[in-house]
């Protein structure tokens, strides 16, 4: 596999939707022609033996799961998605209540792990919703939720504009935005 194969794939990877030919040339800084091709290789090495396919539709492309495999998977994501939360579901969806929008770095410094696995099942329930991509995406809840609190607005929540602002968490948030000091 080439190495721009193997941008392509990671970037395909990590995005859960179609992504436009134009802006994987973009993002893997080559010329459309090369990313055309490339994903021919990709599609050949997953061929029909894969539990993944590539997918393209018109000048859209996407990783996705291979047909053969789909039930399986809608089962064991209906089981991800309609089962109790967990508890740091629970901690990250209060943090992107009370705080949010708020971008993924911001979230994963508050509360100090990776959250990209908590925010995409928190988002397939439908409890939060992202703006953007890459870093600057940011994260809020959706109506849904606040619709299933009985309120009409995060405002709302119980003790909102102290949790929303309490010191500890904007000086966690303040402290890492300052660069690091080299002695």
């Amino acid at each position: 596999m080439t190495s721009l194969a193997s941008k392509i794939e990671s970037i395909l990877f990590i995005v859960n939707r179609p992504l436009a030919l134009k802006k994987l040339a973009e993002v893997v800084e080559a010329s459309k022609e090369d990313v055309d091709a490339a994903i021919g290789e990709l599609a050949a090495a997953y061929g029909q033996e894969k539990g993944v396919r590539i997918m393209r539709n018109g000048g859209d492309v996407q990783m996705a799961t291979a047909p053969e495999n789909s039930s399986l998977v809608q089962d064991f994501l209906k089981d991800e998605t309609t089962g109790e939360l967990t508890k740091p579901s629970l901690e990250t969806l209060t943090v992107v209540a009370y705080r949010g929008p708020i971008s993924k770095a911001e979230l994963e410094q508050i509360r100090g792990v990776n959250c990209s696995l908590i925010l995409r099942n928190l988002m397939m329930r439908g409890l939060i919703d992202g703006n953007g991509e890459g870093p600057g995406a940011t994260y809020r809840v959706t109506m849904d939720f606040l619709r299933f609190l009985g309120v009409t607005g995060a405002e709302e929540l119980p003790d909102y504009e102290k949790l929303r602002s309490h010191e500890n968490i904007v000086k966690l948030l303040e402290s890492a935005k300052e660069p690091t000091k080299k002695d």
